[in-house]
């Protein structure tokens, strides 16, 4: 598939995923079944406790909380790659504080319209959502201190180019703290080429080590993966991709579907 063609497919499943959110639904996470049979709630972490949380802004679509380990000051300049509706935004700018800005980016018109939303409510002046591409963010250079996303990147199809971007908008000494996606071993062809998985934060993630190549081909420095857990995928999911020795193999120790928080320096 055409990387132009999986973004078009991102680009609606979000759509529809903000017009049920504002239909009162229960999101993609709940009933309405927008991200296809695999839900979006058996990936992400509870918000539970975590100052400057909005549950307008949640829409349960991350597979982490890259602001635990972001490592955030007062008065930073933070990026959010993928900020949907602005969730991880608002809980960088709780950290920053007044002196801080944040800044999110994300694609889906749909989507920045609705996080606008959200920081109208919440009256934030230094909190702002533009519209771009993460393979071409429309930024300068050297201008944030962290960068931030949350399964967000995995739905990118060039991954080169959108931690090529992250180097270049950090400053220098900045880094990156992203909650992600990856294959671990095995992970059959048919299970991973699904288009309406690959919206669903799945098939597009790439082999762990390859990911980590990528971000080391990129100069970063002092890469180090905070958390991971496995990504539990239902036997009668996987029967309808996979062989029963497929799904033996696809779920012994060593292979499956994880979500990590990583994080890199620009030195």
């Amino acid at each position: 598939m055409k990387s132009e063609d999986l973004k078009k497919i991102v680009k609606e499943k979000y759509t529809k995923i903000v017009i049920q959110s504002d239909n009162q639904t229960n999101g993609c996470c709940g009933n309405s079944g927008c991200c296809g049979e695999i839900e979006f709630s058996m990936i992400g972490d509870e918000y539970i406790n975590i100052e400057g949380y909005n549950s307008d802004a949640d829409m349960g679509l991350g597979c982490g909380i890259p602001t635990e380990y972001a490592k955030i000051n007062a008065g930073d300049s933070v990026l959010d790659l993928g900020s949907g509706a602005g969730n991880d935004c608002f809980i960088a700018r709780k950290i920053v504080g007044e002196s801080g800005k944040v800044t999110g980016i994300d694609f889906t018109d749909a989507m920045i319209a609705k996080a606008i939303e959200n920081n109208k409510k919440l009256g934030y002046t230094n909190v702002e959502f533009l519209k771009g591409d993460i393979e071409n963010l429309p930024l300068p250079a050297n201008s944030f201190d962290v960068v931030i996303s949350n399964c967000v990147l995995n739905l990118v199809p060039d991954k080169n180019k959108a931690f090529a971007e992250i180097f270049r908008v950090l400053k220098p000494n900045g880094h990156f703290c992203i909650s992600d996606v990856v294959i671990k071993g095995f992970l059959p062809d048919d299970l991973s080429k699904d288009a309406e998985m690959y919206s669903g934060c799945v098939s597009g993630a790439l082999e762990i080590n390859k990911y980590l190549e990528i971000i080391k081909k990129q100069r970063f420095n002092n890469i180090t993966i905070h958390k991971q857990k496995a990504i539990v995928i239902p036997h009668e999911i996987l029967k309808k991709y996979l062989l029963e020795d497929e799904i033996a193999r696809f779920t012994t120790e060593n292979n499956g579907i994880f979500s990590i928080t990583i994080s890199g320096y620009k030195i």
